[in-house]
């Protein structure tokens, strides 16, 4: 039975940053397009970063585009969110989620009914 576990959340000043780990186990991420989303209190699930599962594109939202970075290591069987420049308006609970074959921008842009997901991990940016 495979899963999704997230890390590296925190507490961190605005302009800091935080590396987020999304690590299978029980399969293999390689076909697998792997998004991650925040949801934050009162407001809607937001797509922040999407990587596709054949060829690795990727995919960022606006609010993000610039700051973030998604990549994946395939002999760790992770992928990592590199955010940098983190705002107050970061703050949510972060998770990953994967779906097998499938874009980026069509996993972001997906709001349920995930192959797998975690279970989310807190990222609070404040002073």
């Amino acid at each position: 039975q495979g899963q999704l576990v997230e890390s590296g959340g925190g507490l961190v000043q605005p302009g800091g940053s935080l590396r987020l780990s999304c690590t299978a186990s029980g399969f293999s991420l390689n076909y697998y397009a792997v998004g991650w989303f925040r949801q934050a209190p009162g407001k809607e699930r937001e797509g922040v970063s999407c990587i596709s599962s054949n060829d690795d594109t990727t995919y960022y939202a606006n609010s993000v585009r610039g700051r973030f970075t998604i990549s994946r290591d395939n002999a760790k069987n992770t992928v990592y969110l590199q955010m940098n420049s983190l705002k107050p308006e970061d703050t949510a609970i972060y998770f990953c989620a994967a779906h097998f074959l499938m874009s980026g921008q069509a996993i972001c842009v997906r709001t349920g009914g995930y192959d797998y997901r975690g279970r989310g991990t807190q990222v609070s940016v404040s002073s």
